[in-house]
Parts: structure tokens; sequence; C-alpha cells
């Protein structure tokens, strides 16, 4: 979909108040168990430095600081920010583009996301930037919406998105039309293996999926190579990708 960043911004800051609260309702539960898996995923250490793009209220941050590592949460909303700040004073939150993160080359030890690349405006430059921002060896973990491969449970997923989630979201949601956006987005978003192609061309090797709730999401999971030589093929590929195109001019022949 073409989205404005300004405008999904804006719809987040709306529906931070009762975001928590609406999401684990929406998910039947399973929020939290979607969220204990990435934590594992993640395999936090102590001492490491890992990066929550797309933090929200910080409750995913939160559940990774808990291990020991230094966290910092980017979120695009300031509403997200600001909730998140004073729930977890402990914990670096700022607001950013996931397209242009405020960070330099090789900081972190791993990269998460969750629930958030959905909303990027461009998400292959975004997973660019994670790879950049990611050391040599660093780990990247994308948890979200994904679609269920068996077709009864795919219909039966869809019809709850289009029919019993706008209900619950008026009922248990500070701004329910956001929720409206999220069932379209989620039909828009490309499958498990289109997505999984998109992080092996950002340059991540090692580069897997695994489904959790029957695919209703899925958990992609890459690498940054460590090999020198690699980094330099992955390097150059890019540059030659946004590199402009020479027209050459062909003399006309004279009759």
């Amino acid at each position: 979909m073409n989205k404005r960043p300004d405008d999904v911004a804006g719809m987040f800051d709306g529906v931070a108040k009762h975001y928590d609260r609406t999401n684990t309702v929406l998910s039947g539960g399973n929020a939290v168990l979607w969220r204990a898996a990435t934590v594992r995923a993640v395999a936090p250490e102590p001492g490491e430095r890992i990066l929550d793009i797309a933090s929200g209220t910080g409750t995913s941050s939160a559940a990774l600081h808990r291990n020991g590592a230094k966290v910092v949460g980017v979120d695009f909303s300031t509403g997200m920010v600001d909730r998140a700040r004073k729930r977890h004073k402990k914990i670096e939150f700022i607001q950013g583009d996931a397209e242009k993160l405020p960070f330099g080359d090789n900081e972190f030890d791993a990269v998460t996301i969750s629930f958030g690349l959905r909303n990027i405006n461009d998400p292959r430059t975004a997973l660019s930037e994670m790879f950049r921002v990611l050391k040599p060896g660093g780990r990247l973990v994308i948890t979200e919406f994904s679609k269920p491969p068996v077709a009864i449970v795919r219909a039966g997923y869809f019809t709850y998105l289009n029919r019993v989630m706008p209900i619950i979201a008026d009922r248990t949601s500070s701004n329910p039309e956001a929720y409206t956006y999220l069932a379209e987005s989620i039909r828009e978003w490309p499958d498990q293996g289109e997505l999984s192609q998109w992080i092996r061309a950002a340059g991540f090797t090692r580069v897997a999926y695994r489904n959790l709730t029957a695919g209703i999401v899925a958990m992609h999971r890459g690498h940054k190579p460590v090999d020198e030589s690699v980094l330099a093929s992955v390097a150059k590929r890019k540059d030659n990708a946004t590199r402009p195109i020479k027209t050459i001019k062909v003399a006309t022949p004279k009759p």
C-alpha cells in the first residue's frame, strides 16, 4: 500500500493509550506468546547492544532488557515514545525513522522489529538500514503478521480481520479506525517467501522463517556476514543498484 509516514505515525499516536490492552484482546492472548518467542530468537546476552525498531510502548524492549542487554528502542510515533519513556525509565527510547536510522555503521549485536516492518513506507530500505547498523555476525529477528499456508485457516483468519476485529477494536481501542488500516495492511503484506527474498536482497545470510499460530504470524531470521569479501560483494551490489543508468547516445546513420 501507499503509506504516508506522517499519517501512520499520527494514527499510532492516537492508539498509544490503550495499545497494549487492545493488542492482547485482538490476538486472543497470543501477543504474549509471540513476544516470548521473539525474545528467545534474539537470545539477548548481558552486555550486548540491541536495537528494537517500532518499539511502541516499550513492552518488547523491556522483555529484551530483562536479560541484561542494553536495549535502544526506536519508534516514529511521538505518542508511543512518550508512553514508553514513562513506563520504562531505564531504557533509552528515540523517535526516529527506520529508513534513516540515527546510528553509525556496525553498532548493534542484534536488531529486531515486531509488527512494525509492515508500517514502514519502504520496508526494503529499512532492511538495508538494519543491515548497516548491525555488527558483522549480528543477528536480525523480524516478527510480523503473515499468510497462513493452509487455505481454510487463511479464509477463517481474513474473515476475522474483516468482520470480527472491527467490532472488538470499536470497544477496546481509543482509535478504532486505526484497526481498519491494520486489516488492510495485513491483507496487502507479502507472504513468508517474498519477505525472505527481501531480507536476502538486503545482504543477510542464513535467512529462515518459522510460522507461529498456524502462520498468522511468521518470525524471520537472518545474519550479517562476517566474511569481509562477502560484505564487500553486498556493498558493491547495492552501489550498482543505486547508481544512475547512463544514457548512451547512438549516432543515427546517414542515408
